[in-house]
C-alpha cells in the first residue's frame, strides 16, 4: 500500500503511542480523520474512546506526539525507510497472527522477505565457540536450502547467524552461481532502522542489506532505544517464523524469553544440541551461579533463575545437531525425539 504522507504521518502518530494495544490503535484508526485531530484529543477524551483508564495520565502529550511522528516520517523520507502498516498485502501473515503484533514496521531492504520461509535463530551472548560455528553453520545452511533466516542482530549467536547467511551469498557471489534462490537474513532491531544496536555491528548490518536481506523495527527512526525494547523486539523474532533454534542460552538470557514467546505462539522451539557441549556448560554454569546471587540480594527475579534450557527440554523440545537435523525435526511427530535428561546435563 502506497501511503499519502498525511496518512503515514497519521499512522506513525498511532503507531508510536506505547501505552496503546493493537486493537485499540485499529479502533482509532477508524475513529479518528487524521493525525491533527489525534494530537487534540486529551487523555480523559482517548479513555472515553476505548473506554479504559490508564494509570498514568501524563504519558500522553498529543502535541509532542505529533511533532515526533513528523519528525520520524521525515527521516523515513530522507533514508527511504519504507513504512508497513499492518493491513498491507506484504505485513507477514504469521506475525500478523499473534497477540500483540506491531501496528506498522519499518523496513530497510528486501521487505517481501517478511512473507517468504523462515527460522528463528537466537541465544546467547558468551558464545563457545563450538555455538558460534553452530549459529554460522546452521544460517548458511538454510539460506542455501532458501530459507530466510531471522535474528535480532545482537552480538554472540545474533551475529554468527546473520553472518553465516551473507556468507553464503557472498560465496555464491564470488563463484558466480545463481544468489535468486538463496534465502536471504532479516534482522530485527530495538532501535531505528537507521541507528544499529550494537553498533560494533554496523558493518554486519551494511553486508546484510549488500546481500539482500532486511533491516526491521516497530520503533520510529531517529527515536531512542530503551531497555524494554529487546524483550518487545524478541516477540517480533519469535513471531515471524514458525520455529526458533536455540544456539546456547544460560539460565536468565534473553534468547529463552524468544522462546517463552514462540511457545505462546504455538511455535516450535527446537534446541542446537552446540547449547550442551563442555565449554557451554562451563560458561553456563558460571554464569548461573552469578545469576543467582544476584537473585539472592533481590536484584533479579525468580523467572531469570528458573527460565534454563533444561526446563524447555524437560517439556519436550527437541535437540537438532545442524539445518539438515532441524528439517527433519519439523516433518516428526511431536515428541519423537525425546532426549534421555542424563545425555544432555
Amino acid at each position: 500500500m502506497l501511503l499519502t504522507d498525511s496518512d503515514a504521518l497519521f499512522h506513525i502518530s498511532l503507531a508510536r503511542i506505547t501505552f496503546l494495544k493493537f486493537e485499540e490503535k485499529i479502533f482509532l484508526s477508524k475513529n479518528i480523520d487524521n493525525s491533527y485531530n489525534l494530537s487534540l484529543l486529551s487523555i480523559e477524551e482517548i479513555e472515553q474512546l476505548l473506554h479504559r483508564s490508564f494509570k498514568n495520565p501524563s504519558v500522553w502529550n498529543g502535541k509532542n506526539n505529533l511533532r515526533e511522528a513528523e519528525i520520524a516520517l521525515n527521516h523515513c523520507k530522507k533514508l527511504g525507510i519504507k513504512i508497513l502498516l499492518h493491513s498491507d498485502r506484504d505485513y507477514p501473515e504469521l506475525l500478523r497472527q499473534i497477540d500483540d503484533p506491531p501496528y506498522l514496521l519499518y523496513c530497510r531492504g528486501d521487505q517481501k522477505l517478511l512473507s517468504g520461509r523462515s527460522v528463528s535463530v537466537v541465544g546467547t551472548r558468551r558464545l563457545s565457540p563450538e555455538g558460534k560455528k553452530a549459529a554460522r553453520d546452521f544460517a548458511y545452511q538454510a539460506v542455501v536450502d532458501g530459507c530466510n533466516v531471522v535474528s535480532g542482530l545482537a552480538s554472540g549467536a545474533d551475529g554468527f547467524s546473520h553472518q553465516g547467511a551473507v556468507d553464503a551469498y557472498f560465496d555464491y557471489m564470488e563463484k558466480g552461481m545463481d544468489t535468486l534462490s538463496l534465502g536471504k537474513t532479516i534482522a530485527v532491531l530495538p532501535s531505528g532502522v537507521d541507528d544499529i544496536v550494537p553498533y560494533t555491528n554496523k558493518k554486519l548490518a551494511a553486508q546484510i542489506l549488500q546481500s539482500g536481506g532486511l533491516l526491521v523495527s516497530e520503533y520510529e527512526p531517529s527515536s531512542d532505544t530503551e531497555k524494554w525494547h529487546f524483550v518487545q523486539r524478541n516477540r517480533i523474532i519469535a513471531g515471524l517464523s514458525p520455529a526458533t533454534v536455540v544456539v546456547e542460552a544460560p539460565a536468565g538470557s534473553g534468547s529463552l524469553i524468544t522462546a517463552d514467546f514462540a511457545l505462546d505462539m504455538g511455535r516450535d522451539v527446537m534446541f542446537h544440541r552446540a547449547t550442551f557441549g563442555e565449554l557451554a556448560k562451563q560458561i553456563a554454569q558460571r554464569l548461573n551461579s552469578q545469576l543467582e546471587a544476584e537473585h539472592a540480594q533481590g536484584k533479579v527475579s525468580k523467572y531469570k533463575v528458573e527460565n534454563r534450557p533444561e526446563k524447555f527440554i524437560e517439556a519436550g523440545a527437541p535437540v537438532i545437531s545442524d539445518y539438515i537435523d532441524y528439517k527433519k525435526c519439523l516433518a516428526e511427530a511431536p515428541g519423537a525425539r525425546l532426549p534421555l535428561q542424563g545425555q544432555l546435563f
